[in-house]
């Protein structure tokens, strides 16, 4: 993990390289560096870190979104860069509203952000625009709602057991 200065110095490079508005923020916190960038920016961020920049970051490791509810904006998106040479992690993060969730893919730079991109779609609702196949990867397709989000309905759907199959209506009618 680079250290905070480390953290500072890599959002300096970013800033230096691309603009003063991609980077919106850094935290350091559990030993976990983490830059926080514009949505727009993500892409730009992303392969500028792992083509561009003095240490270059050539893996993503993790992306995974979260809902910080009651927080806003609400929904955001984490990718993990790993560092082989250096042994190294660099966490990137991005804020989204729940009004229009999108954020631009990056599976052109890391191929496997595919199944990751929607697997955070299905869950969360986040939208990757430009993703070469933007639908449902784990939920039925005709399924209503995101359910790893905060203010879905907690419990579930009736399982038919032989004491409450008169109540229930059977799968097959």
């Amino acid at each position: 993990m680079p250290d905070a200065t480390g953290l500072e110095l890599a959002a300096q490079r970013v800033r230096d390289a691309l603009d003063d508005a991609a980077v919106v923020g850094t935290s350091y916190h559990r030993e976990q560096a983490m830059l926080e960038v514009a949505p727009a920016r993500v892409h730009d961020v992303l392969e500028h870190l792992r083509d561009h920049d003095d240490e270059p970051y050539g893996f993503l490791a993790s992306l995974h979104g979260c809902d910080y509810l009651p927080s806003e904006p609400r929904l955001g998106v984490h990718y993990q860069l790993l560092s082989m040479q250096r042994r190294e992690r660099l966490g990137v993060k991005t804020r989204l509203g729940t009004d229009e969730p999108v954020v631009p893919t990056v599976t052109d730079l890391f191929p496997t952000a595919d199944f990751q991109e929607r697997e955070v779609y299905d869950f969360f609702g986040v939208v990757f625009d430009g993703h070469p196949d933007m639908r449902r990867i784990l939920m039925p397709e005709d399924y209503e709602g995101h359910p790893q989000r905060r203010d879905f309905p907690i419990g579930g759907e009736p399982v038919l057991f032989t004491f409450n199959e008169h109540k229930l209506p059977r799968w097959y009618d």
